[in-house]
């Protein structure tokens, strides 16, 4: 969306719209699951885990690092990514609000 257009919406609607679009990749959905389950800072196994290329993997990570919902720290010559707890949280509570906003009870559409 272009910086012309953001200003139509609240910071809420913008905040929420580029929190989805850091996460509208099945790639990162999986890195983010990944990194989750394993509750610890990871190094290097994200390329085997995902079964991608080097970089193809690295995009996707600096997406949800530019994001801020992972954090990396270097260690050497490889880089670890883990969750960012505090930009986690935010968006945890972000999409819940948007989603407790929205009820379909009743069946009541087109």
């Amino acid at each position: 969306m272009g910086v012309t257009k953001s200003d139509l919406f609240t910071r809420q609607q913008n905040e929420l719209a580029n929190m989805a679009k850091a996460l509208a990749h099945p790639a990162r959905i999986a890195i983010l699951q990944y990194l989750v389950k394993k509750n610890a800072c990871v190094c290097g196994d994200l390329v085997e885990e995902l079964g991608l290329a080097q970089a193809t993997t690295s995009q996707h990570l600096k997406e949800l690092k530019n994001a801020g919902i992972i954090q990396g720290t270097v260690e050497g010559v490889s880089v670890c990514y883990c969750i960012n707890p505090k930009v986690w949280t935010a968006y945890k509570e972000l999409f819940n609000s948007f989603f407790k906003e929205v009820t379909l009870e009743g069946g009541k559409c087109c």
